[in-house]
């Protein structure tokens, strides 16, 4: 499940094989192999508040899992129950995924900027039985608290609170030795939740092989990963597949010192300073953080940079960012493709020699993937089509969580179908062309247009309410919703700030509409459905 030793891109082609054991733990790989044989080594640095670094290591993170581990099983957590870890980038959030991994449960990451609607909706249909969370994160908790009753157990890491157990506390009576399980790889590991055109959003539920299969990317993607002396970071939540899939655990897995710091806000003069101060050598930063960095002048004579690959993806990347890096650092940025259900398949490695403008990439070792047509037959380069995975594949998603009818949708054959339309050149570089539905790219994040709308209808003054995707310089898209008001309310500016308050408040802060038109209707089908290209055109 590693690349062969070659920087020869046909060679790694054909050499590679995927070799995953038949009893295969997340937790094992990433916390116990280490801990037995490099005990002391460097795991984790934690950045703190003033920039100083906290080192965690191994051992301190296997010790700290196993008691976790440990309080879970004792609070009635079984295997494939599913856990929820509402937290930054902290040591606790790694502590938690590895306890989780550790007893065969199920790890259900969510992010910090979720709002009591988002976080309801989760709690509710994945079935999460506990929640280990800090205490920013309790008023939105005690909110929706009576509508979430199978939640059981909730743990903060800042100590006990009103109907609330303090993590650390909790854990401090158990023992810091555990059995990590003999789970499968296809043993359900990890759950994140992805944004559609149509309904909520879906719990892509991946298996424990689903590490297995981003390690020759992260090892392509970071130019033959790791190097000696690698230190990986990333501004992305560890509760997104980019944070915790791309960084978190591969960086955990492969011995490279993974460095933890939670913005308040993203500070591209602190992401550069960080970078110097704790010398980053590899990093992950979607495309509108690097647009913001690029806004500060001469960062590499300015800082003390190590920088020895940059990677990126989500959205794209585009030439500027591309000669910017050039220019400012002498390297291009490693891009990237994937999504939440089938991750890091597309990749550029300017060491393997595979980069060409404008072009997303090449297949990273050990995936097979193609342009295909609605029949899922691939097609000549050069036609436009679907961007597919075929299947089996590690990488890949188990299915989504309680939706057999959208998992099966999701596929046409042996193809996964990703969404999104592209070509392929006679040389095997993919570039994309669009996406053939209605999700919304802003600044990395898919946002479904349905969970918006929902929420929308939610306010008093809103009668019919669509979401869409507006061009933008720096996100690639920004939400803009258009919007009916019920009888007795008129548009105004007021209410148009009230109206994204409360989207923002209720589901994310990248999810709410940064710009409102009111309408007097809305383009609809003959069956009432919203007509969002009609719209996306006027936006």
């Amino acid at each position: 499940m590693l690349l062969p030793d070659s920087t020869d891109y046909a060679t790694l082609r054909a050499e590679f094989r995927w070799a995953i054991p038949e009893r295969f733990n997340i937790a094992a790989v990433v916390c116990d192999s280490w801990a037995s044989r490099a005990p002391d080594q460097v795991a984790l640095v934690h950045v703190q508040a003033d920039e100083s670094g906290v080192p965690v290591t191994y051992v301190q993170l296997q010790r700290a899992a196993n008691k976790l581990a440990n309080l879970l099983v004792a609070s009635g957590i079984e295997a494939g129950d599913r856990v929820a870890i509402l937290l930054p980038q902290t040591p606790e959030t790694a502590i938690a995924h590895i306890a989780i991994y550790k007893i065969g449960a199920v790890a259900l990451p969510l992010a910090d900027l979720f709002g009591v609607e988002a976080l309801e909706y989760r709690f509710n249909n994945s079935g999460a039985k506990a929640l280990i969370t800090a205490h920013a994160s309790l008023s939105k908790i005690s909110e929706i608290r009576g509508a979430v009753p199978g939640l059981k157990h909730i743990w903060s890491i800042d100590g006990p609170g009103e109907g609330v157990a303090g993590l650390h506390e909790a854990m401090e009576s158990a023992r810091d030795t555990f059995e990590t399980a003999g789970t499968a790889p296809d043993d359900p590991a990890l759950m994140i939740y992805t944004s559609g055109t149509t309904g909520p959003p879906k719990g892509a539920l991946h298996g424990h092989r689903v590490l297995a299969g981003h390690l020759p990317g992260i090892q392509f993607g970071h130019d033959f990963f790791p190097q000696p002396g690698d230190r990986i970071w990333t501004p992305a939540d560890w509760a997104w597949a980019g944070g915790l899939l791309n960084v978190l655990l591969p960086g955990l897995f492969f011995g490279v010192p993974v460095i933890g710091h939670r913005f308040e806000k993203f500070d591209p003069d602190r992401a550069f300073s960080l970078m110097a101060e704790h010398e980053v050598r590899n990093t992950f930063v979607p495309p509108t953080a690097l647009k913001m960095m690029r806004a500060v002048p001469n960062p590499a004579s300015k800082y003390d940079l190590k920088i020895r690959t940059l990677f990126s993806g989500g959205e794209a990347v585009g030439r500027e960012l591309q000669d910017w890096a050039v220019e400012e650092f002498g390297q291009s940025i490693n891009e990237i493709y994937g999504q939440t259900e089938c991750n890091l398949v597309l990749e550029t490695c300017v060491a393997a020699g595979i980069y060409r403008k404008g072009a997303i990439g090449k297949a990273v070792p050990g995936h097979e993937v193609a342009i295909v047509d609605g029949n899922g037959t691939p097609l000549p380069p050069g036609e436009a089509g679907a961007i597919a995975v075929r299947r089996p594949d590690p990488v890949m998603f188990l299915e989504y969580w309680g939706q057999p009818e959208a998992t099966r949708d999701k596929y046409i054959g042996d193809w996964l179908i990703t969404g999104d339309q592209g070509t392929c050149d006679e040389d095997g570089y993919f570039y994309f062309v669009g996406r053939d539905d209605d999700v919304i790219t802003s600044a990395g994040y898919r946002i479904g247009p349905g969970e918006i709308e929902d929420c929308l209808i939610g306010h008093p003054a809103v009668k019919l309410a669509a979401a869409v995707g507006k061009p933008d310089e720096l996100r690639t898209e920004i939400v803009k919703a258009f919007i009916v008001l019920n009888d007795g309310f008129e548009g105004s500016e007021a209410l148009e700030t009230e109206i994204k308050t409360y989207v923002r408040e209720r589901l994310a802060a990248h999810e709410y509409p940064r710009e409102i038109a009111f309408e007097d209707d809305l383009p609809l089908t003959t069956t009432g459905k919203v007509i969002r290209r009609l719209l996306r055109d006027k936006a």
